[in-house]
């Protein structure tokens, strides 16, 4: 019995399956095939044609170069500082016009600092002492200013004073900023200068307007009437972000620059046009945080007439723009346009497998039209035909032949 078994699955395999076509009369399955090509097409059409643009060759490698450029000037008078005109040599950092860079709007200035010894501040917890053994010689404070010496230093009648150092002195004051002092840089201007390329189809553009009037770029500023002149109010960036500049400018942030190149090279060069989003990037909701805001600290130094060495030292607050460029750029080629059509080709032939499914397996009557769809036919020997039995009259379905 096994090897009668074994014997008819080694035969099978050289079975041959032909396609036998049977038009079913059954209008649910008729609907429900028309429904799913319907559906195939309108994917092919709508989406894969129309939306993604599946005729087109992409290129997702831009090349990209941003120049940026600020324009703005404040005045102001404090106790530290008196007064002072600040212009952009002053605010901008860096001020070579990159793609990242800062705009300085608020201040802490420690001036007249030398190398020498004094208190640590008492806002360090490692430069807290209560004796000399607390501040042993050589040791840095963490998160301090300079070298313990072993000195604690107190006040009258204090019983908990502040190791002495070795460091810039007096030390930096730890008061936080009460109000931006660069409030006025919300009217501040920033030319954004935007070059693209896209390799592949050896396709450049950038974001200025091509007109030879030189007065065109001091008069505009951008929006919807002049969106190839990309000259923005900081104050509008921050706000587009959805943030109030001026409390931003007190602790600083991150805005993102975003510009998009969407170019469908199918049509003219003008149509190809820069976007424009922005987004704050560091966390807004932590505004109390101990860690909100953006600041670093530079230093300017200088020496008096004995020759000894001073410096000034600041914390800058402000606001750091990012400008970040990205696109994609789509023409005309015939390899993805039969690529995307052989496979709505083969789409439409499952839903036909679909549609088979239902009609053999699912509905009432799956028996009755599974026997006429397959049908097995055996080919009749030659001994069998010649076999006196045979009927004359016979036919060769009724002898199982072909």
């Amino acid at each position: 019995m096994g090897q009668v078994s074994w014997k008819g699955l080694f035969l099978s395999l050289f079975d041959y399956k032909t396609e036998k076509y049977v038009i079913a009369k059954n209008k649910k399955v008729g609907i429900l095939y028309r429904v799913v090509q319907l559906s195939i097409l309108a994917y092919l059409v709508g989406w894969v044609f129309v939306v993604k643009k599946g005729y087109q060759d992409t290129d997702t490698a831009l090349q990209s170069s941003v120049i940026t450029k600020l324009k703005g000037v404040a005045f102001t008078n404090t106790s530290e500082l008196g007064e002072r005109l600040w212009d952009v040599a002053d605010y901008v950092i860096p001020p070579q016009g990159e793609n990242v860079f800062f705009v300085m709007t608020n201040l802490i200035v420690t001036p007249n600092q030398r190398q020498t010894t004094c208190p640590e501040s008492v806002n360090i917890p490692d430069g807290l002492c209560y004796e000399d053994e607390d501040c042993p010689a050589g040791q840095a404070v963490v998160a301090g200013n300079g070298v313990k010496t072993g000195r604690c230093l107190k006040d009258r009648d204090s019983i908990r004073g502040s190791c002495e150092v070795l460091a810039w002195c007096p030390v930096e004051k730890r008061s936080k900023p009460k109000k931006p002092l660069l409030a006025s840089a919300e009217n501040f201007t920033v030319f954004i200068k935007n070059s693209i390329r896209f390799p592949k189809f050896k396709f450049s553009k950038m974001n200025v307007l091509a007109t030879n009037n030189e007065s065109y770029l001091k008069t505009c500023h951008y929006s919807t009437e002049h969106p190839y002149c990309p000259i923005f109010l900081l104050g509008n960036i921050v706000r587009w972000a959805g943030n109030d500049f001026q409390k931003m400018a007190l602790e600083g942030g991150v805005i993102g620059i975003q510009i998009e190149w969407n170019c469908d090279l199918d049509k003219a060069p003008s149509e190809c046009n820069p976007h424009y989003s922005f987004s704050r990037l560091d966390n807004k909701f932590a505004e109390k945080s101990v860690s909100s805001g953006y600041n670093f600290r530079f230093a300017k130094y200088y020496r008096d007439a004995e020759g000894i060495e001073y410096r000034t030292l600041f914390k800058a607050y402000g606001i750091r723009f990012d400008v970040m460029v990205n696109g994609k750029a789509g023409k005309f080629n015939i390899i993805p346009t039969v690529i995307n059509i052989g496979s709505g080709l083969a789409l439409m032939g499952a839903g036909a497998f679909f549609c088979d499914l239902v009609l053999l397996y699912l509905i009432k009557k799956s028996n009755f039209y599974r026997g006429k769809k397959y049908e097995e036919v055996k080919s009749s020997s030659r001994k069998s035909l010649n076999s006196p039995t045979l009927n004359g009259n016979q036919s060769p379905d009724q002898l199982g032949g072909l």
